[in-house]
């Protein structure tokens, strides 16, 4: 399928907090198999320190192959390869900018108000579509990802700060790939944080919601 024929994305919302129009947009990238209802309640966790923020939890735009149950990917995954995971990253980033360009349009904010947070394969599409749009946007955080095309990044945004979260225990990403993202990120120039989490697999706990939420807090101040 090529991502021309992508329907236009969407997936669940949460509105401010405090009642008024939007100041920023937080926008939270599910994982491979996931869709959007599995990582919104990130959004309800961090409404207390971003009451103005507007999240949206898109649903990626291709179902699973082989999956009944409704699971939902950026890109597929068969090897599971560096090459892979680049050009599946690039070639699911164009309908991602589009709905983003569309959300800040929609809410009238630029990129300066946009944070894109992503978990597994949504991590990898958070770090290849945020170090590359026009305007850096004000925040990227990574959890239990890996980042596309590390030896490759060139020209990218670094203006951006980077958190990066992963679990010493996960079986899935091996946590590893946290610290060939950290490494290739600061040589290109971006301030990146990493945090490896003792104990934790492939997932989110509280301790990842926590500096989260104090990321996206200092990001958006």
């Amino acid at each position: 399928m090529s991502t021309s024929s992508h329907p236009a994305l969407d997936g669940p919302r949460l509105s401010p907090a405090s009642g008024r129009a939007a100041r920023q947009l937080v926008v939270i990238l599910h994982g491979y198999g996931a869709d959007g209802a599995d990582l919104i309640d990130l959004g309800r966790a961090w409404q207390g320190q971003l009451p103005e923020a507007a999240f949206i939890a898109p649903d990626a735009p291709e179902l699973l192959p082989f999956e009944a149950l409704g699971g939902r990917q950026w890109f597929a995954l068969s090897e599971r390869t560096p090459a892979e995971f680049r050009i599946g990253a690039e070639a699911a980033q164009p309908a991602l900018d589009r709905f983003l360009d569309q959300e800040l349009e929609r809410l009238a904010l630029d990129e300066s108000a946009l944070a894109l947070v992503g978990f597994s394969q949504g991590a990898m599409m958070a770090f290849q579509c945020g170090l590359r749009r026009k305007s850096p946007p004000a925040a990227l955080i990574g959890y239990s990802g890996l980042l596309p095309g590390s030896d490759r990044l060139g020209t990218v945004n670094t203006q951006s700060p980077v958190l990066i979260v992963h679990g010493t225990d996960d079986d899935v990403v091996p946590c590893y790939q946290s610290e060939i993202a950290c490494k290739a990120l600061e040589n290109a120039g971006a301030d990146t944080t990493l945090h490896q989490l003792s104990g934790l697999g492939h997932s989110i706990d509280e301790r990842g919601m926590v500096l989260g939420g104090r990321f996206l807090e200092k990001a958006f101040s």
